[in-house]
């Protein structure tokens, strides 16, 4: 039996993510927040409490889009992130000018904000995926820092944040592997919420240019 709400809500969304890993066992899930840049998705990973959904949620005050907070379901196939819009989940209130909404839902242990107080738009449609950022904060950094990643360096952390590998070919290897050789990736040590939001948006404007390469 849960000890209060904010146990009570924790528990039920894992079990939500359990059963939905059973009924698409054709999709790859990860541990990931997914955002859209007009028209094409975009992931923050990493594990819990290094800053995704805190992140998220600045960047939508941005003018990003929405897919997806704490799970994001891939098809490998099509190379493409399938929406998961729930309320984004944050331990503690984020700083200014970022405020919570008046009818953000406060338990003892968490805040979640309702899909319908977001600031910006929700996806309902399959988008393909376009980078990966592994996020980090780091309390002591203003100014955030990104470097992009190589392949097996990719692969591996992606697996790593894996929810269902065994339910897929070489125990989810393949599955990372072919995103990591077609989807830029990269690791943003996140500061200064503004001034990440930033480089992110930078970062995706530039791999929207002609004749800009991404490799490592």
């Amino acid at each position: 039996m849960a000890a209060d709400d904010g146990e009570l809500l924790f528990i039920l969304e894992k079990d939500i993510t359990i059963e939905l890993q059973k009924l698409r066992r054709d999709l790859y899930f990860v541990h990931a927040a997914a955002l859209a840049d007009s028209d094409r998705a975009f992931l923050l990973v990493g594990a819990s409490g290094k800053g995704k959904s805190t992140t998220t949620w600045a960047l939508l005050n941005h003018g990003f889009d929405y897919l997806s907070d704490e799970l994001a379901p891939l098809d490998l196939d099509r190379l493409e992130v399938q929406p998961y819009p729930h309320a984004i989940c944050l331990k503690k209130d984020p700083p200014c000018p970022y405020s919570l909404p008046d009818k953000a839902l406060r338990t003892s242990s968490t805040l979640h904000i309702p899909t319908r107080q977001l600031p910006n738009s929700t996806c309902g449609e399959p988008l393909p995926l376009k980078a990966i950022f592994f996020i980090e904060y780091c309390a002591d950094c203003h100014s955030p820092a990104i470097r992009l990643l190589s392949q097996a360096e990719t692969a591996a952390r992606l697996f790593a944040q894996a929810l269902n590998p065994l339910a897929h070919v070489e125990d989810g290897l393949a599955g990372v592997v072919a995103i990591a050789r077609r989807v830029p990736s990269f690791h943003l040590d996140s500061g200064d919420l503004r001034l990440t939001c930033a480089l992110i948006k930078e970062t995706l404007e530039r791999m929207g240019e002609e004749n800009v390469c991404f490799s490592a």
